[in-house]
């Protein structure tokens, strides 16, 4: 054992594990129907985690900027994915559209922290590129997926307010400007929520983290703050991006509004 850190055995893990029976008793007692969601659920958990920390040594062994951005890439595409399944109102280019939005946003902020702020040499180094990375990623899915939502309801919603504002003869912009102010609004607010209450109520995985592992509670904040400016600044990026992107997708060359090209889920459904 190593000063300042404990190894985890396998035994170990099994014990932690052994605390989901609570989770199946309560579901069993109370009739919930979840016991094998909460298996399916603990197994992916266990192999989606043992697999990225078999990737991670490898990655780390290596030194060649290559490998760590295509890991970062698939981890955008995956996000992505799961941003433009969110919303019930979907178009053609939603996907490509939050791919762009999330890799765009999270690896700017990212390669800044590495370069501007850290100054990690290289400054590829997977050891902090793809945590910071995995972190304003996780986030910025979150604010990406609830701005398009928000924005698409907002749009449908108050479909007859914009087209009477573009047939005064205000562009796009300024026809969904509300919806974009409220869209934006959504977005941001549980990274806001969550610098509010950081320290106070709340605890953050980072900083847990790194005082588990033995580093002084000082630095662990530190680097926390660096964190939360970047999950902030990369979930404001990509929500201005997609919502900017959306709201281009639903007019033509004319300012005309075209909502036939939405599709609805549910009612595929």
């Amino acid at each position: 054992m190593k000063a300042g850190y404990i190894h985890i055995t396998s035994w170990q893990l099994l014990l932690a594990g052994s605390l989901l029976l609570v989770n199946i008793v309560l579901s069993g007692l109370l009739r919930l129907g979840l016991t094998q969601k909460i298996l399916w659920a603990a197994i992916r958990m266990i192999t989606q985690l043992l697999l990225i920390g078999w990737v991670l040594n490898w990655i780390f062994s290596l030194s060649h900027p290559v490998p760590v951005l295509g890991i970062g890439v698939l981890m955008a595409t995956i996000a992505a994915r799961v941003a433009s399944r969110q919303s019930r109102r979907q178009y053609i280019m939603m996907f490509w559209n939050c791919l762009l939005a999330i890799l765009c946003s999270s690896f700017l902020v990212t390669c800044l922290a590495m370069i501007g702020i850290l100054r990690v040499d290289p400054w590829f180094s997977p050891q902090y590129f793809i945590p910071l990375l995995g972190m304003v990623l996780g986030n910025a899915l979150n604010g990406v997926s609830l701005g398009v939502e928000r924005l698409l309801e907002g749009i449908v919603l108050r479909r007859h307010m914009v087209e009477g504002l573009l047939a005064l003869g205000a562009t796009r912009w300024e026809a969904t400007s509300a919806e974009l102010r409220s869209a934006f609004r959504a977005a941001m607010l549980p990274v806001l929520n969550s610098m509010m209450i950081i320290g106070l109520v709340s605890f953050p995985g980072m900083m847990t983290g790194q005082i588990l592992a033995g580093a002084a509670p000082l630095d662990a904040v530190r680097y926390q703050i660096v964190v939360m400016c970047l999950i902030a600044s990369g979930t404001a990026l990509g929500t201005i991006t997609i919502l900017l992107l959306t709201c281009n997708a639903l007019f033509d060359d004319r300012e005309r509004l075209r909502l036939e090209r939405l599709h609805d889920t549910q009612a595929q459904d």
